[in-house]
């Protein structure tokens, strides 16, 4: 990780609970407590002097929740919901939370929150910097984080906003990156999008068939179904490599 730290507080009605969570933080060096609130009043007047870069929020508590402290404050500072209750998750991400972790949280778990902090630090920064053969990626696959070689990459498929990696090893698994990011990051000479929903690795490409209205079959090795390019798509392709 880099060597930076951020600051943080935390929103919690139960004073045990912030406890525990305070003990955990201590061990990491990233993280620099700098208050904490029981409420969602308190918590804005804490903010307000503070300027906390990161909240660790818990979701129900007495009067105001913690989503309804989201809607009051600025959306630049990052949102990890500390919870016992799993039910919000879905609502969770739909605000753009760095992570919902489930009490009673491990050590291990809260860093692996940290890391996906720096991660999306990181890609800000690099304004999503362009790919190359050979590059590896830090990403969270199916709920864990990996370094992927990007040329182990079979094809990707959409999946509302997040996306599904198919590895040359057979396995798949769900990534937080969007198709629109992974287009605009992976290399054009090695990773096509034939589809709005589909990205393939055309090193992979074994046959390529005419289908109907100008459209194409693609082959690839090891999938028995083939995809379709679209006729849209397919124009551009043919502008790339002509």
């Amino acid at each position: 990780m880099e060597n930076h730290k951020y600051t943080a507080i935390i929103v919690d009605d139960e004073r045990l609970a912030r406890n525990a969570l305070k003990t955990l933080l201590e061990e990491i060096d990233e993280i620099e407590l700098t208050g904490e609130a029981d409420s969602v009043s308190n918590a804005i007047s804490l903010i307000a002097k503070v300027k906390p870069d990161i909240i660790f929020l818990d979701i129900q508590m007495p009067g105001e929740s913690g989503f309804d402290l989201i809607e009051k404050i600025s959306t630049n500072i990052k949102i990890i919901f500390v919870t016992a209750f799993d039910e919000f998750a879905l609502r969770a991400f739909e605000v753009n939370a760095i992570d919902y972790l489930l009490k009673p949280v491990s050590v291990i778990r809260l860093k692996t929150s940290i890391a996906r902090l720096f991660e999306e630090n990181s890609i800000d920064e690099t304004a999503k910097k362009k790919l190359v053969a050979g590059d590896r990626l830090f990403l969270l696959f199916n709920n864990n984080y990996l370094f992927l070689k990007i040329e182990n990459i079979l094809h990707i498929s959409s999946s509302g906003d997040y996306s599904e990696l198919h590895l040359i090893d057979g396995k798949k698994g769900l990534t937080n990156k969007s198709m629109q990011e992974w287009e605009a990051r992976l290399p054009i000479n090695t990773f096509c999008r034939i589809h709005r929903c589909t990205i393939i690795n055309m090193d992979y490409v074994v046959k390529v068939d005419e289908w109907f209205n100008n459209a194409f079959r693609i082959h690839m090795k090891g999938i028995e179904e083939p995809f379709i390019m679209s006729r849209r798509f397919s124009s551009v392709i043919r502008n790339r490599f002509n």
